[in-house]
């Protein structure tokens, strides 16, 4: 395989983006995009994806969304109203017209997921072969309330913390932020350790500006501009076909994933057991040979 890395100029910015591709891709085969979570946690994770460049013949076509990782400028730091979902629905679309993807497979994990959807649904998007919602959402409101269900896997004390910081909307009680913590190892991901692979150990910036202002200060009280992301009502404007996947211990409830495939028509919903918000990392050959069964029957 080979990679190819670039920058799109945008916007007076950059977007940086990263395109993997197999020794010998047909050309009929429609490129995989894949869309990070966050809004800000950069591509590198997806790196973990990259066999499946060679393995499905295609090109997978990774980028950092703005705001992050290789597509963060400091002059962003003062410039809020970038941080919501038209920035990186049009920062999409630019990108498939400056590499030519008329056609296109997309793989939305978590936040990633979310900007799928929106496309799909506000932007009539065009081209779109199937759509891959990773770990994802299509209720703010549901995803909190899960969210706040599961927080009776801590401790007594943990959850104290959680309900001041809540009431007082005060975040930064380091009793919180380890609550915060424990919650996040139990349903999203663990800190890297030196036997990770080294896409996921790599120093990289994240857009906690982003994040913050975009979803909120924590994963449970969404407060910011996506605040209102309610298309659980739209789900039947999802047209192409879609592969809902989740863990048994993901963010992602299972009632959370299962709204998403109740609510597409043309969709299919693969449960991965004793996995959290990373499946591709936690069940890594499962994921890699269930997308290229997927793909393997589409353009």
């Amino acid at each position: 395989m080979r990679v190819r890395e670039g920058k799109m100029a945008w916007q007076g910015f950059e977007t940086y983006y990263r395109i993997v591709e197999p020794e010998s891709a047909a050309r009929d085969k429609a490129s995989l995009v894949l869309l990070h979570g966050g809004p800000g946690s950069t591509h590198n994770y997806f790196e973990l994806l990259d066999e499946l460049a060679e393995a499905s013949g295609r090109s997978i076509v990774m980028y950092d969304q703005l705001g992050c990782g290789l597509s963060w400028d400091d002059r962003m730091a003062g410039m809020p109203e970038l941080w919501q979902a038209g920035t990186w629905l049009d920062e999409l679309a630019r990108l498939r017209e400056d590499l030519g993807l008329a056609h296109v497979h997309l793989l939305g994990q978590s936040w990633g997921g979310m900007l799928a959807i929106m496309y799909l649904c506000d932007r009539k998007a065009r081209g779109v072969e199937s759509v891959i919602l990773s770990s994802t959402l299509a209720s703010a409101s549901l995803w909190s309330a899960e969210g706040h269900r599961r927080l009776r896997y801590l401790s007594a004390q943990e959850q104290e913390a959680y309900a001041r910081a809540e009431a007082s909307g005060r975040f930064d009680d380091p009793e919180f932020r380890a609550a915060e913590a424990r919650l996040m190892e139990l349903f999203s991901a663990g800190e890297p350790d030196g036997d990770s692979p080294e896409c996921l150990r790599r120093p990289k910036r994240s857009g906690r500006e982003a994040y913050v202002c975009a979803w909120g200060d924590n994963e449970l009280m969404p407060s910011g501009t996506l605040a209102g992301y309610e298309y659980a009502g739209r789900l039947d404007e999802v047209s192409c076909p879609a592969l809902v996947i989740s863990g048994t211990q993901d963010l992602c409830s299972p009632l959370v994933a299962k709204q998403l495939a109740d609510g597409i028509a043309d969709s299919r919903w693969e449960l991965f057991a004793n996995c959290r918000h990373m499946c591709f990392a936690e069940d890594r050959t499962r994921y890699l040979d269930l997308l290229c069964e997927w793909l393997a029957k589409r353009r």
